[in-house]
């Protein structure tokens, strides 16, 4: 089945496609009405989705010029004869086939690069939770979902296993960073080892697996149309598991989800502990996937939907209401008086205004906006986090409005953000001695390289996602065309770097699986946008914006 078919009904509630569009507070109350929905944009037909993202209000889809941001309004026809296979395509499906791992005879996952050049392998022979999702879209995309259902369950087959750092004992959800085959030739044996981050640089254990698996599940089910697999009681278990090491009640008074340091893509010493958002992100977007496979056939089922009920609403007010800066938002955060008491505070969590960098001025447009990165008390990341915002989008985290003033933000900064390669992971690169105390003098951090304002090509699918979705596919358009304009010639680089992007990274792995699958991911997206139903949550309806319409959408 494609990714658009309908799919059976959940247990004795209601389908995956109605859950995801579905108002989260009525799952608490009882009978349901038969309401007549608007269906979800995964359910509408391609020759609905050519007329022009109605849902958004949109009618140009077809009118974008692929050449580049000054021809936005080439005809339509020209448009969809731009759609041809592309020389790139096949090489990056023979190179995506050569990263397969195979554990007693069947693929479960694709390893980080096939870097026959690289004088170290260090980890990138492993199969990584968080790489491997952009593989396995790209299968889904391509109607071979076996190895998708074998990675899922072996994954899940890793999260029972008890995990140690020295002699302190993790979480029973945490899911593993990455796990590798051992092939033992004369006994004829296969070994899996994972690692749960004892083994990884700066031994942090990854916050961000758990929601990918359960962000992937979700995509399986809804490409296959297959729901034996997230009913599984095993699947169910390993939901909540993930959801209870979350959901926890302790000591911190926000919704969102307290992180160390590289703890997620960004997994490197990167000033990001805190509440980053890239965590909160994929956090609102598991929390919204798993609402839509989770029975509530037994009592800790109902019980279980209702705290992520509870937390989704929260994290969306929280979220909304501090993380969210444009124009209007810098305006007031600049005029913020300090050492406010009670509940009547304008400057809740006490930001000095001092300490907003310059940079930011100059580079926030009158229209557009965007989620910083980080808030705590007498602290606001100000940085730009590509991941973050597209999953944002995708999740719906973001509202409508917030939405288009992202994609308005990537245009009107497309030099600092896109560059000569997409996509710039944050922005700006920290240096000096910023960069000594934040990074601990990191030599792969250095500014414009790496995690600190280096370019990273899998994020082309997740732009490419959020263009799509947003009805703006012309950016994804242009960025997919720089793409193909070096990643192959380049041997399909793990990151670039410099301010724009124009330089191979100093110690980029060549063949970088992840590169290979991003870039095949958005080019089927964008040739057929209904593949975006899998990785797309709609908007909640209850969860209304709680702050002002910003002034992006006034101008």
């Amino acid at each position: 089945m494609d990714g658009h078919m309908g799919i059976r009904k959940v247990g004795s509630q209601c389908s995956m496609a109605e859950m995801d569009d579905f108002d989260l507070t009525r799952l608490l109350d009882r009978p349901r009405l038969n309401i007549e929905r608007q269906r979800s944009f995964d359910e509408r037909s391609l020759s609905e989705l050519s007329v022009g993202f109605a849902r958004a209000g949109l009618d140009n889809y077809d009118n974008y010029s692929p050449g580049g941001r000054s021809g936005f309004n080439t005809p339509a026809s020209s448009a969809r004869n731009s759609f041809e296979p592309h020389p790139m395509v096949a090489d990056a499906w023979e190179s995506l086939r050569k990263s397969l791992v195979h554990f007693r005879g069947a693929p479960v996952g694709t390893i980080a690069a096939v870097d026959h050049q690289a004088e170290e392998v260090l980890n990138y022979d492993q199969v990584f939770v968080r790489d491997f999702v952009p593989s396995a879209l790209a299968f889904l995309m391509n109607g071979e979902p076996e190895i998708v259902k074998n990675f899922l369950l072996k994954t899940l087959h890793l999260q029972g296993w008890e995990k140690r750092v020295d002699r302190f004992k993790l979480g029973e959800g945490v899911m593993p960073a990455s796990f590798k085959v051992l092939h033992d030739a004369v006994r004829k044996t296969d070994t899996l080892i994972a690692d749960f981050g004892e083994s990884a640089i700066g031994r942090v254990a990854p916050v961000d697996s758990g929601f990918w698996w359960i962000i992937l599940l979700r995509a399986y089910t809804k490409s296959t149309g297959d729901l034996t697999l997230s009913e599984s009681d095993s699947c169910q278990k390993g939901m909540k598991l993930i959801l209870t090491l979350c959901l926890s009640e302790g000591f911190d008074t926000f919704p969102t989800l307290l992180c160390a340091d590289g703890c997620c893509m960004i997994d490197r010493r990167m000033g990001v502990y805190g509440y980053p958002i890239e965590i909160q992100a994929l956090f609102f977007m598991a929390l919204r996937s798993a609402l839509s496979m989770l029975k509530q056939d037994t009592a800790d089922g109902k019980e279980c939907v209702e705290r992520v009920v509870k937390r989704l609403h929260a994290l969306s007010f929280h979220m909304r209401s501090y993380f969210w800066l444009d124009f209007q938002q810098l305006n007031d955060i600049y005029r913020y008086k300090t050492e406010e008491y009670s509940h009547t505070a304008v400057n809740k969590f006490n930001v000095i205004p001092d300490s907003i960098p310059e940079w930011v001025f100059d580079f926030m447009p009158t229209r557009g906006g965007y989620f910083i990165g980080n808030v705590s008390p007498a602290r606001m990341d100000f940085r730009w986090f590509a991941l973050g915002n597209c999953v944002a989008i995708l999740s719906s985290l973001a509202t409508p409005e917030q939405s288009m003033a992202i994609m308005d933000l990537i245009e009107a900064r497309w030099d600092e953000l896109v560059g000569e390669m997409p996509l710039k992971i944050s922005y700006p690169a920290i240096e000096s001695h910023e960069w000594r105390i934040v990074t601990g003098c990191d030599p792969k951090n250095t500014r414009w390289s790496y995690h600190n304002g280096g370019s990273w090509p899998v994020l082309l699918w997740l732009v490419t996602a959020a263009c799509i979705k947003t009805g703006r596919p012309q950016i994804a358009r242009r960025a997919i065309e720089l793409a193909e304009s070096r990643l192959l010639k380049d041997g399909w680089p793990e990151y670039y770097d410099g301010k724009l992007g124009r330089y191979v990274g100093k110690q980029a792995r060549k063949y970088q699986t992840w590169s290979i699958a991003g870039y095949l991911v958005a080019k089927m997206m964008l040739e057929d946008p209904s593949h975006l139903g899998m990785i797309s949550l709609e908007e909640d309806k209850q969860m209304k914006p709680v702050i002002k319409r910003s002034s992006s959408w006034t101008c």
